[in-house]
């Protein structure tokens, strides 16, 4: 077995961005009259979708959720977050997104994105830090019914490989994920993929119960080292 595609996560992976989410999030839901996300309310949210993150959140408020309720909320939202960031001279990326990549295309792997943001957001920060041509496709919040800790948004990412490179029969256990929080770890593990934990939002022991691998940075990830792991595995 090798490996023959590597997924990012976004939020949180590329982009230093959960202050922002969060601070979004409770203006909205004060411009709702409704009280901001409690501490453990903001853990639940961490890793999952915008949509998933509000439904419980006006559910736990006793909000009568429509479907139009909710879009009008998300968009909202979406629309603050590339407010924000046009706002910022300079993108709070993370370190090491470069190098990484770079090790990717170096070993001819296939690059793709997995997130529960919405596509627009995505689309802003790729085209700012110029990265979107080196991401082959891109599973948004958009594309999905579900949220992680939920496998669909990796087995998509799979199938949209398959279907941009039709000779690459390319199969979960054949993907390594790039992932910070317990959410996505479990979203990845039950698409049947390896999981890398990069200690970006929680702290690097919690990480490590859960992912194969565990960095403090991106830049301390080493490619080859797990390409072995995977070849070990035939």
């Amino acid at each position: 077995m090798s490996l023959k595609a590597v997924l990012f996560d976004f939020n949180g992976v590329i982009i230093k961005d959960k202050s922002i989410h969060l601070q979004l999030i409770d203006e909205i839901l004060l411009q709702e009259n409704m009280q901001p996300q409690k501490l453990h309310e903001r853990q639940i949210c961490l890793g999952r979708s915008d949509r998933a993150c509000f439904q419980d959140l006006l559910k736990n408020r006793g909000r009568v959720l429509t479907e139009e309720y909710l879009s009008q909320l998300l968009n909202r939202k979406a629309q603050a977050y590339v407010s924000a960031l046009e706002k910022w001279e300079k993108l709070p990326l993370y370190s090491g997104i470069e190098d990484l990549i770079f090790q990717v295309r170096w070993q001819n792997l296939k690059l793709g994105l997995v997130s529960g943001a919405l596509r627009q957001e995505i689309d802003l920060v790729l085209e700012r830090a110029k990265l979107t041509e080196y991401f082959q496709i891109i599973v948004a919040g958009d594309d999905i019914n579900t949220s992680k800790p939920e496998p669909e948004a990796y087995l998509l990412a799979v199938e949209r490989l398959n279907q941009v490179y039709p000779d690459l029969n390319l199969q979960p256990h054949e993907c390594l994920s790039i992932e910070d929080t317990p959410a996505g770890i479990q979203a990845a593990k039950r698409a049947q993929m390896q999981v890398v934990g990069v200690a970006n939002t929680y702290p690097f022991h919690i990480m490590q119960r859960q992912a194969n691998w565990t960095v403090d940075y991106l830049i301390d990830l080493e490619l080859e080292r797990v390409q072995e792991v995977y070849l070990q595995k035939d």
